[in-house]
């Protein structure tokens, strides 16, 4: 398997937790996306697990690429966020799994072989339920958030962490101007009209990787 994140005791930590698992063996350790994507092409490991909060390319970008690639590899992603609406967009990138960065380490060996059975893993700390509105259908209609298209998302998600348009649209692979327009365009549908309204609707959602 392959791990992906920035900071370089999160992963050394998660290879050898992973490397402790019987069955599992990681081949490669990355710090961002673009090497994650070029290690997946090259070796095309059985399971790649790659944190939400890579800075270079969206982590979903990657995922969309091994796809469109056909490679093997199944990717999960790890995050610190929880909130319906990511766990939901990463799904529908066609990611196998979205494990909470709290997650024990019987979470991610039961994780793991789910992936490789070719089943999908959410952390059990997410209700799994009403992200597919079995519970909460109520509120599903009542969220603005749910008037996003995926890339709108992504481009409010990157918003908020402070993100200037230029580099949002290279760790999306779109233009500056695409990424205008999906800002105007999620603006109009929040109806909030700047950076800083969009923050403060954020924490006020409690995004966790928001600074409160």
């Amino acid at each position: 398997m392959l791990l992906a994140d920035e900071l370089t005791l999160v992963r050394e930590g998660l290879a050898a937790l992973c490397n402790s698992i019987p069955g599992f063996r990681v081949v490669a350790q990355v710090g961002t996306a673009g090497a994650a994507l070029a290690e997946i092409q090259r070796l095309e490991p059985a399971v790649a697990l790659l944190d939400l909060g890579l800075s270079d390319l969206a982590a979903t970008e990657v995922i969309r690429r091994v796809r469109e690639l056909g490679l093997r590899t199944r990717c999960a992603v790890f995050s610190v966020r929880k909130d319906r609406k990511t766990v939901l967009e990463v799904l529908r990138t066609g990611a196998c799994g979205f494990l909470l960065k709290s997650s024990t380490a019987e979470q991610m060996a039961d994780a793991l072989g789910q992936f490789t059975q070719g089943g999908i893993y959410v952390s059990p700390q997410i209700e799994v339920m009403s992200l597919f509105g079995e519970t909460g259908g109520r509120n599903q209609g009542e969220d603005p958030l749910e008037s996003l298209s995926s890339r709108e998302f992504q481009v409010f998600s990157l918003l908020v962490e402070g993100i200037r348009a230029k580099e949002i649209a290279a760790r999306l692979s779109l233009s500056p101007k695409t990424v205008d327009t999906y800002r105007s365009s999620l603006m109009r549908k929040l109806d909030i009209h700047d950076v800083a309204g969009l923050v403060k609707f954020a924490i006020k959602r409690d995004l966790a990787d928001l600074p409160a």
